[in-house]
């Protein structure tokens, strides 16, 4: 069983690391992944919370459980504890660097340039030592969280970040104050020749201080990171409108059932899924698929929750509602791929577990050879210190989470949906995409394009039979024939029905055997139909045959035409560098046709859903595979590929058994997750090799090894600046693939251009705006009126951008606005 758990007080990867090595070393525990991005961790187990919990506080940290009634209120519950403790972390930032500005100017302005003192202060060098170790003692103080945390994680035998930097700060505070004391023991014999160069204070608040800093930054840029899921969020309504009792009611959204009738007005966004029972709309469901144009919709079709309203009036009836919405689903996806761990992360995820043992071993060997070497104790210490605090294990744990996020998120804002970031990062290492045919590189809806019985029978005996096989079975190619025998057949009883799989159907029809399936399915039953046959499938249709008491009645051809962006999307796949095989149970002429269509070399075709993943084990040999597919029957071989990608208009089933889920019917959706994943791919691995590089170059740079060769040595101050913006660095690097371009198929493209050539933007000067309440007003208004497509109203800046259809006049918009109480200019 799958559990989700929040976790406390994790401050870098080497925490993530003891928290899930805690866990994973549980009895019964299968797996176990933590997240230091989100402070998540997700387990799978069949013990019991308390016990995991307990594993949890016996490694230093707290964890509660966030099962599906209170993951929404623990979310909450995070979010603002990342709010706190940004506030608190700014305010310590505030008061420390308050406090630095006047230790700094002791230590380094009056001991080393000699600039002033203040007159009201004592200048002897006794007082001038006294007036840092008060002050950086108060700096120490305010970041005393560092201390405790490091501590803690110490006596807990896993020692952290905060370890390595409560180390470094009070280590330097320390032997500052025993010269402190030494300078007192010299004076009460009246030595009064004291050097204060050999003093550390200003050193030890000052990593305090760039640390702080760096967390800072650090969290904000870590907010970004879940932009793109905090946007989706923000889409849901907080109210809707429903019809009860004949009375129209605004409710909590939270307080919608199933079955409520809801209004959507224009504008509006929609507060449920549901089905359209009264009027007609366009609906701008960009958020859901990524598709740029708005979809009419009617009685009888389906919209979706956060999604938005055009110009019309739509009542419609709330069939999911709360978490069981398409876009509560989403979320959970985005969220749930950004818990899992991506298989490229596993070395950082060694390290990071043995990083900061290693970095205090190393920082202890710095400073034994530089007192062996007869460097003087204050030169050995500071450059033991600064191995402490350049050192960054942080880095470590962000490069593969930060970047997982933000590109799931980004999928998600073009209708890309990944499971895992496993399947994420598997999309950019693939090397073959198998494609499915029925459904993924043709649109799947298939049509009767000719009726040709044999011998004597008739074309109203073949369809009868045909109609009441079919009308049995789910298969796309039954819907087809009975949707065409609707109305020109009766439809009569069939008693054990049996539907073959990867053949065709079975049944008896009165008191004779009905057979009715593939050519091959039917060859084995009666003799005959290989000419037509073969003249079909020559034509690229799929003919079905049927036979009745051992006597081939004839076949009813099907066809199936090309997704219009298939053969694009194939060729941007090869250009890719990528190898694209078909996979269809369809005949080897009807394959070739719709091969040769779409620019597919290489196709494998009469594969039964066994033979299929089999074809998909085969393939693996060359490479990480790809299975595009969108039946039942492709189930297996998405199970068994190392992605398997989902048509969003598929079957449940195909859905379940996918990694990942296009929601946009286009084939173009491939070619960007597989970009995507590129992209993410390249990104983490960047994140990697600074993560390393930074470390292998800075600490032995902040050990001295480049003093004899370059002369190069590094001040525990840098390092701790160092170290407050290598995660930060990190973390920025992620947040680039926001800019992630989606890639377009020139006929949606040609769509979006035309249009836009349709509509037009009017721009209105409005005074008297002067809060948000003013400009919702506003833009309420405009897009209430017939034929205006969108508004976008600032009143900061005086503006409202109108977004209209032809014949939409611009006295009628002013009029309008003239009419709610403001003047347009």
């Amino acid at each position: 069983m799958k559990k989700k758990f929040q976790v406390t007080g994790m401050s870098c990867a080497a925490c993530s690391a003891r928290v899930e090595g805690a866990v994973s070393s549980l009895k019964g525990v299968s797996s176990c992944s933590v997240n230091l991005l989100t402070n998540s961790m997700t387990v799978v187990s069949d013990i019991s919370d308390e016990e995991i919990i307990e594993a949890v506080k016996n490694a230093g940290y707290g964890a509660r459980a966030a099962d599906a009634k209170t993951e929404k209120n623990s979310k909450n519950d995070n979010e603002d504890l990342q709010n706190a403790e940004k506030k608190a972390t700014l305010s310590r930032l505030v008061a420390s660097a308050v406090l630095l500005i006047p230790l700094m100017y002791i230590s380094m302005g009056v001991v080393m340039s000699g600039l002033p003192l203040p007159s009201f202060l004592p200048g002897s060098h006794l007082s001038l030592a006294l007036y840092q170790l008060i002050i950086s003692g108060v700096i120490l103080f305010i970041n005393r969280k560092f201390f405790i945390n490091g501590i803690r994680g110490a006596l807990h035998l896993a020692p952290n970040m905060d370890t390595l930097v409560s180390l470094g700060s009070g280590v330097s505070y320390l032997y500052s104050v025993v010269l402190v004391f030494g300078m007192c023991e010299s004076a009460s014999h009246g030595d009064m020749a004291h050097s204060l160069h050999g003093l550390y204070f200003e050193s030890a608040a000052m990593i305090l201080v760039l640390i702080t800093l760096g967390k800072l930054l650090e969290a904000m840029a870590k907010g970004k990171t879940t932009s793109a899921v905090k946007s989706l969020i923000d889409l849901s309504p907080k109210t809707a409108t429903v019809v009860r009792e004949g009375r129209e009611l605004e409710i909590a959204v939270s307080d919608m059932r199933v079955g409520d009738v809801f209004l959507l007005r224009p504008g509006e966004s929609a507060p449920a899924d549901g089905t359209v029972i009264e009027g007609y709309s366009s609906i701008d469901e960009s958020m859901l698929t990524g598709e740029s144009l708005p979809v009419d919709k009617r009685v009888g079709d389906r919209v979706y929750s956060a999604t938005v309203n055009g110009r019309g009036f739509l009542k419609c009836r709330a069939e999911g509602v709360g978490e069981d919405t398409a876009i509560a689903s989403i979320i959970r996806l985005v969220e749930d791929a950004s818990a899992t761990k991506a298989p490229i992360s596993r070395l950082a995820d060694k390290v990071s577990g043995i990083f900061v043992p290693v970095v205090t071993a190393i920082s202890l060997i710095t400073l034994a050879a530089w007192l062996a070497s007869g460097a003087d104790v204050g030169d050995a210490l500071g450059r033991a210190i600064s191995v402490l605090v350049i050192s960054c294990p942080c880095a470590l744990g962000l490069a593969t989470p930060v970047a997982v996020m933000v590109g799931s998120g980004v999928g998600a804002k073009m209708g890309l949906l990944y499971k895992s970031a496993e399947a994420l990062e598997l999309m950019g290492r693939a090397r073959v995409v198998a494609l499915d045919k029925t459904g993924t590189v043709t649109s799947g809806k298939m049509s009767v394009s000719g009726i040709y019985p044999l011998g004597e029978h008739t074309e109203a005996e073949l369809l009868a039979v045909a109609y009441a096989l079919e009308s049995k079975s789910e298969h796309p190619l039954a819907r087809a024939v009975c949707e065409y025998a609707e109305g020109r057949a009766a439809l009569a009883d069939i008693r054990d029905f049996e539907a073959v799989v990867g053949g065709g159907v079975k049944g008896i029809l009165g008191e004779r055997d009905a057979f009715g399936g593939s050519y091959r399915f039917i060859s084995e039953k009666v003799s005959g139909g290989e000419a037509l046959y073969e003249a079909l499938s020559s034509e690229g249709k799929t003919p079905v045959f049927f036979a009745l008491d051992g006597s081939l009645l004839g076949a009813i051809a099907i066809s199936d035409s090309l997704r219009a962006d298939s053969r694009e999307a194939v060729s941007e796949l090869k250009k890719m560098g990528l190898r694209v095989v078909m996979l269809t149970g369809d005949n080897e002429r009807t394959a070739a046709h719709i091969a040769a269509e779409s620019g597919i070399d290489e196709v494998k075709a009469g594969l039964l859903p066994e033979d299929k993943e089999a074809a998909i084990r085969s393939l693996s040999a060359e490479g990480r595979v790809i299975m595009v597919g969108d039946g039942i029957n492709d189930a297996p071989s998405l199970a068994s590929a190392d992605v398997g990608v989902a048509i969003g208009g598929g079957t449940d089933v195909a859905i379940e058994s996918a990694d990942v889920v296009l929601v946009k019917n286009s084939l173009i959706g491939v070619v960007n997750a597989v970009r995507l994943g590129r992209a993410t791919l390249k990104n983490i691995k960047e994140n990697l090799f600074w993560a390393f590089i930074y470390n292998s170059i800075g600490i032995p740079l902040a050990a001295g090894l480049f003093i004899p060769v370059l002369g190069w040595e590094l001040d525990p101050m840098f390092g701790a600046f160092a170290m407050s913006i290598s995660s930060l660095c990190v973390v920025s690097n992620a947040l680039r693939l926001n800019r992630f371009k989606e890639l377009r198929s020139d006929i949606e493209t040609e769509k979006i251009i035309v249009k836009e050539k349709e509509n037009m933007k009017i721009t209105l000067k409005i005074e008297g705006m002067m809060c948000p309440h003013c400009e919702a007003r506003v833009k309420k208004t405009l897009e209430a009126i017939e034929g205006v497509i969108s508004a976008e109203v600032s009143h900061e800046k005086g503006t409202a951008v109108v977004e209209v259809t032809e014949g939409v006049s611009e006295k009628a918009l002013a009029d309008a606005v003239v009419a709610q109480g403001y003047e347009v200019v």
